[in-house]
């Protein structure tokens, strides 16, 4: 027999009234908003029960979710006691979210942002060489391909031999410009025709298109070189994220950066690094690209453990959230540590969730345009 009573419950720090039965079941389903079912009609409210409906907040129609009215429909819970609780009733209770779950269900939201036009083009950019700038890419590809349901790509414009192929088993050597001279003669490509040429991450479903391994032909990847693959790639992809190298000035861009709609910014917690990064800004705004400066993304990457100790990390964080979009940081992880194909499972939780909030503030951008 179910145990009746009463008592106070408190989560993160917020005290909640509870009662369980049988009969009856409680479920909070947001902060400080608390339903009960089967108390009897006409019944004094309990004190502990004062809550500000949820109408207030969604308005009378919009509280009318399938969540909240369809059997089966609400989030399982995956961590800590919740996920005890919804066990032990064997789904009958649902005990509310925790904040890092509701925060978690709004990134995976704004990830999944329609992508206005049907492509978005990302650079990722970097003047100093060794701050995690490919990782940095690979991260936030590998954040986008496995939540949304369309394609998105990583295309390696590095003329320095770049190291994005490294990053995911290799299917294939082709390079972009094994694909620009094979789809030269193909009239109407099909997207099996380009899949031909890329390696997808079995972690993730990015893709990533090489760059020549061959220095002299990777030099020679010109704007228009640039211009004809992201044109072609266009048609079978959603989202181009583009690994530049570490330069504003070398062959292709001129037209990675006039094509592109975002730039992310890729800095470590050092005085130098912050200094070539907030150039970079300067550049960009004295260059005519004011408008990617104003929306980019800045990365404080971790690369080495202890990286930025004597850093005033908040200072680099203000500094740059004055002059961009936003400011997110990408902890030190092992695994990326190693320099070598990256596996989205083997990551830290931590450095998931940076992955995360980077794709989902990169996200915030695809409804512009």
């Amino acid at each position: 027999m179910a145990q009746r009573g009463r008592g106070r419950l408190t989560i993160f720090g917020r005290r909640y009234g509870t009662h369980t039965c049988e009969h009856c079941a409680r479920s909070i389903v947001g902060e400080g908003n608390v339903t009960q079912h089967g108390r009897p009609v006409g019944a004094p409210p309990d004190p502990a029960d004062a809550t500000i409906p949820l109408d207030a907040y969604l308005g009378a129609t919009d509280a009318l979710t399938p969540d909240r009215l369809l059997r089966g429909r609400r989030a399982v819970p995956e961590h800590g006691w919740r996920r005890l609780v919804h066990r032990a009733s064997r789904g009958r209770v649902h005990p509310p979210e925790s904040a890092a779950e509701v925060r978690r269900r709004e990134l995976i939201a704004r990830v999944r942002t329609p992508v206005a036009g049907g492509h978005h083009r990302v650079a990722v950019l970097s003047l100093k060489g060794g701050v995690g700038k490919t990782t940095t890419a690979v991260g936030l590809g590998s954040a986008l391909a496995s939540i949304r349901g369309d394609r998105v790509i990583a295309v390696d414009a590095n003329p320095d031999h770049g190291t994005l192929s490294e990053k995911v088993r290799m299917e294939t050597p082709a390079s972009v410009r094994d694909l620009l001279a094979e789809m030269a003669s193909v009239p109407h490509p099909r997207y099996a025709d380009v899949r031909a040429f890329t390696s997808q991450s079995i972690s993730s479903r990015l893709e990533i298109l090489a760059s020549a391994r061959d220095p002299e032909l990777s030099k020679a990847f010109t704007d228009h070189d640039y211009r004809s693959a992201v044109r072609l790639l266009e048609h079978f992809y959603s989202i181009c994220i583009t690994d530049c190298g570490t330069g504003l000035l070398h062959s292709a861009m001129g037209a990675v950066l006039e094509l592109a709609d975002q730039v992310v910014l890729v800095t470590i917690p050092s005085v130098a690094s912050a200094r070539s990064a907030s150039a970079t800004l300067d550049w960009l705004e004295a260059h005519g690209h004011t408008r990617l400066a104003r929306n980019a993304v800045v990365v404080l990457s971790s690369i080495r453990p202890g990286k930025g100790a004597g850093v005033d990390i908040e200072a680099l964080r203000t500094h740059f959230d004055k002059r961009c979009q936003a400011v997110v940081t990408v902890p030190y992880d092992p695994h990326l540590a190693q320099d070598a194909e990256v596996d989205v499972e083997l990551l830290q939780a931590r450095t998931r969730d940076a992955f995360l909030t980077l794709a989902a503030t990169v996200g915030d951008g695809f409804e512009r345009r």
